[in-house]
């Protein structure tokens, strides 16, 4: 479906570039950007339904499959980093233990609440659900799972709650970037999930010269301590990519 026509450069983003995106705005010189965040799931429903996209921002998985179906550009896909899930408690209380599986196993059937994003559309929502079915505690906690569009939305909420004993699980960018809640550390070895968001170009994109820009900014040298500290971590060697 044809994107609806707009100013300026459209993102669609995954929450998990929401940090870096925000912190590069003031770097951008060029033509202004709307970006819409949310789960990499409704992104991807956003861009078929025709919503304004020039860049979008996703997995690399998911952006790989969309050039392969001809919905973004070939060869203009360019990956940010690794995203690790991690877990999240409110600003100031004490770190419950995730040293390892049986420890996270314990910190979460105590918690009062778990903050998640999207459980079907978003990354770190379904590797979350998988989690709790691996430790054999879904059931146990499901009526405490609190839900919401973003990891972004959820961590703000976490945030808000000012709840000493709830937990929120998301990925590490999305922790690292909200005011009020204080990243743990990564899910312990065996469940955890590392992910490479990347950024392409929409086939539909209205100026392809000013996206090229705006992901050689994002992914470039010059924003690399940026992308560091915000929780995109270097990828493995083995990554192989298509050059254009």
């Amino acid at each position: 479906m044809t994107n609806a026509s707009h100013a300026g450069l459209a993102l669609l983003s995954a929450g998990a570039a929401k940090g870096l995106v925000d912190a590069l705005a003031s770097r951008w010189r060029g033509p202004p950007w709307q970006a819409r965040f949310g789960a990499v799931g409704a992104m991807q429903e956003a861009l078929r339904s025709g919503a304004p996209c020039d860049v979008l921002i996703v997995t690399d998985a998911m952006a790989a499959a969309l050039e392969a179906s001809g919905e973004l550009r070939p060869g203009s896909r360019r990956p940010l980093g690794s995203v690790s899930t991690g877990v999240a408690v409110v600003a100031g209380v004490a770190p419950p233990s995730i040293v390892d599986g049986a420890a996270l196993r314990r910190s979460l059937l105590e918690a009062s609440a778990l903050y998640v994003p999207d459980t079907e559309r978003s990354t770190a929502g379904a590797h979350v659900v998988a989690v709790l079915r691996r430790l054999g505690i879904h059931e146990q906690v499901a009526e405490r799972l609190r839900m919401f569009a973003s990891g972004a939305v959820a961590m703000t909420a976490l945030a808000a709650s000012g709840d000493a004993e709830a937990i929120g699980c998301t990925q590490v960018t999305e922790i690292l970037y909200t005011p009020g809640v204080t990243l743990v550390g990564r899910l312990p070895e065996g469940y955890e999930l590392e992910t490479i968001y990347s950024a392409a170009i929409a086939q539909d994109v209205a100026d392809e010269a000013e996206a090229r820009r705006f992901i050689d900014l994002l992914t470039g040298a010059d924003s690399l301590p940026l992308r560091r500290a915000g929780g995109f971590e270097s990828i493995a060697p083995n990554f192989r990519q298509e050059k254009p």
